[in-house]
């Protein structure tokens, strides 16, 4: 039964899609309006157990590339390490977000159901193969997004958050859906092989216009200048979970889903996308480094951070290769974890009760908490790419590929943003050490699940060197997939 194979290869995405249809109507039913927060901890706590069984259930699937409906929905090596990237992230980030969501009453029903529809959404992303099947997974994770970043309704810098995303996010999910329609003219087949075989035959102009329109707004997607104008505002204005969720999983989905289309779909028209690329990368590392300089919301640090850091994820797209293409599953499985250490941490800040985001409240938090200002020290450093961090390794592997592509300005252009960008992780680390004591100390943390995640993220970029190649391994396999 075709249809049964089919059902089979979608079997994660279903079983997900019908435990948030299952929770959403125990809600609704069960849950009154005026109820504590208890009502919300227990969908959260089931939610983030579901997502670590999916993920545990996909990472043990045989290694088979599987196909379903029409070869529109590719199941592949390369799929499997995103979806496992994506689910243990959102998982741990409901988890670490607990806290803030019950001191603010956010800690509803709806919130981890919203989760769970937005990592569906990015599962879905990750193996389509058609361009359809493309834009219902982008649909469905940014219409779930657009709800998260304006989920604190009494706050106006939530709401604004979440109407600046809507209002981009509408944009440049326009400017994708005209550039699929300019490729199913020029084309006649919305399926990436299609594209792909007639590409082979004739370099047409509307798709190459197609395919820019399509990289605009997927460059939206990934948050890469210049194309980057809601990233500082959402991230500071959004619920800290949230910019948490925004960090994390949608980068891992976008950037999956644009190596996908670009080699499944243009591998033919390399010599035409692989500029812009390289245009996107270097301007996003530059503006990144430079504008964190002066920020003084460390949610808003975090976003030009994640804005150059997606430019060196780019870097590896933009060698064309193979080789590109693993060390960028590298990096943005490394870049993933140090994230969610960064922004655990970031939930620990507390001052009076209340909790805190500007930079300066660090100042000498190393003596009220020295275990955590130590591990948050290593995953500044690890973001900075400083030896021996994992994050080093991270970027010398793009840096290597890009070399061996004969593109050696972009590897020194990154070398020049990586120094640059090192000074804003560097400054944070010197107020946690070093920084005036002007008697405003930060409370002990209280979140033992928060603390143990900050701890263990900066184990893992130091000792994480010696599972490094198993890294590379799995990231080599899921490459082959995708040029098998």
């Amino acid at each position: 039964m075709i249809i049964g194979q089919d059902i089979v290869t979608l079997l994660p995405e279903i079983v997900l899609v019908l435990y948030a249809m299952v929770a959403l109507l125990w809600g609704v039913i069960f849950t009154k309006k005026d109820s504590s927060e208890d009502s919300g901890r227990l969908p959260l706590y089931v939610t983030s157990l579901v997502l670590f069984a999916l993920a545990l259930w996909i990472a043990l699937n045989p290694e088979e590339t599987r196909l379903a409906f029409n070869d529109t929905f590719t199941d592949d090596l390369l799929a499997r390490f995103a979806k496992v990237t994506i689910l243990l992230s959102a998982a741990l980030i409901l988890l670490i977000g607990r806290e803030f969501l019950e001191a603010h009453q956010m800690l509803k029903f709806e919130f981890p159901v919203l989760v769970c529809f937005a990592v569906v959404g990015m599962m879905v992303m990750v193996s389509a193969s058609d361009l359809m099947v493309l834009y219902v997974g982008v649909e469905l994770q940014a219409l779930s997004l657009y709800v998260l970043a304006a989920f604190h309704r009494d706050n106006s810098r939530s709401t604004e958050a979440g109407l600046k995303y809507f209002v981009l996010g509408a944009l440049s999910s326009g400017l994708l859906l005209f550039g699929a329609s300019f490729v199913y003219g020029y084309s006649g087949t919305t399926q990436f092989v299609g594209i792909a075989e007639s590409l082979t035959t004739e370099s047409s102009t509307g798709l190459l216009i197609g395919l820019i329109f399509i990289l605009v707004g997927l460059a939206f997607k990934v948050s890469a200048a210049p194309f980057h104008m809601w990233v500082p505002d959402v991230y500071e204005g959004s619920p800290t979970p949230v910019t948490a969720l925004f960090a994390t999983a949608p980068k891992v989905a976008a950037i999956i889903l644009l190596a996908r289309l670009l080699f499944e779909a243009f591998g033919e028209a390399l010599q035409h996308w692989q500029l812009i690329l390289i245009i996107v990368s270097v301007a996003s590392m530059f503006l990144g480094a430079i504008a964190a300089i002066g920020q003084q919301d460390i949610k808003r640090l975090m976003a030009y951070s994640s804005i150059a850091h997606m430019g060196y994820a780019l870097m590896g797209l933009a060698a064309g290769t193979p080789e590109g293409v693993q060390s960028m599953l590298t990096y943005i499985a490394i870049y993933v974890v140090m994230n969610v250490g960064t922004f655990s941490f970031i939930l620990l800040m507390k001052r009076e009760g209340r909790y805190v985001t500007d930079i300066d409240s660090l100042k000498l938090c190393a003596r009220q908490m020295p275990t955590h200002a130590l591990s948050l020290l290593v995953l500044l450093f690890s973001l900075a790419g400083i030896v021996p961090m994992v994050g080093f390794f991270a970027k010398l592997y793009v840096f290597l590929a890009v070399i061996d592509a004969d593109l050696l300005e972009l590897a020194l252009a990154g070398a020049i943003a990586s120094v640059i960008g090192a000074y804003y992780y560097l400054r944070i680390v010197y107020l946690m050490y070093f920084g005036d004591d002007d008697g405003e100390r930060l409370d002990r943390p209280s979140s033992l699940v928060g603390q143990a995640i900050v701890i263990f993220t900066a184990l893992i970029m130091v000792v994480g060197v010696i599972n490094l190649l198993e890294l590379t391994e799995m990231a080599s396999r899921a490459t082959q997939s995708l040029f098998n």
